[in-house]
């Protein structure tokens, strides 16, 4: 990043990995917004998953493209969105529109993961999907704007190592 604009941050990861959760508290760290990729997805996307039906790519696309644009579109003073981005090509369609974003991949053990989901009554995201997004998922490449984080840390810990990374990049 530049220094010129705020940082556009995507955090990452399966679900129940905690991107709301430490999306939440990287926007409030930084005095950014803070947008919910999930509140992007359009209806036809959120009822298949509350029907146990993974998306596919053609479903994911437009969803994607409009996180990039979300990204692009938050002007100088940055944002953070939460958002799977599971592969390097979905990753590359958000760069596409947002190519300053740095992704902050949340990643775990899949019982604790589990264990997260199905504390979360009333989710449209059923447990039953989280081997497909955990089959999907390509961690990020070396080459990549960002960094891996263990969400085996409290959620406050993540924020403040994904802010000060990113601070610290902005220098």
């Amino acid at each position: 990043m530049d220094g010129a604009t705020g940082p556009r941050i995507v955090v990452m990861g399966v679900s129940g990995a905690g991107k709301t959760t430490v999306g939440q508290l990287v926007a409030e760290r930084l005095g950014v917004p803070f947008v919910d990729g999930d509140s992007l997805h359009p209806p036809a996307n959120v009822a298949k998953m509350a029907s146990g039906v993974p998306l596919t790519d053609d479903d994911r696309t437009p969803w994607l493209r409009t996180i990039g644009e979300t990204l692009a579109g938050s002007g100088a003073g940055g944002v953070v969105v939460a958002c799977s981005a599971l592969t390097r090509s979905y990753r590359d369609l958000i760069r596409s529109k947002a190519p300053d974003a740095v992704f902050a991949e949340l990643d775990g053990d899949r019982d604790l993961l589990a264990e997260r989901m199905a504390a979360r009554p009333g989710h449209f995201m059923p447990v039953s999907l989280l081997d497909s997004q955990l089959a999907t998922l390509q961690p990020l490449q070396a080459d990549e704007s960002g960094m891996r984080l263990d969400v085996a840390l409290p959620p406050a810990a993540l924020a403040a190592e994904i802010a000060d990374t990113v601070l610290a990049h902005e220098r």
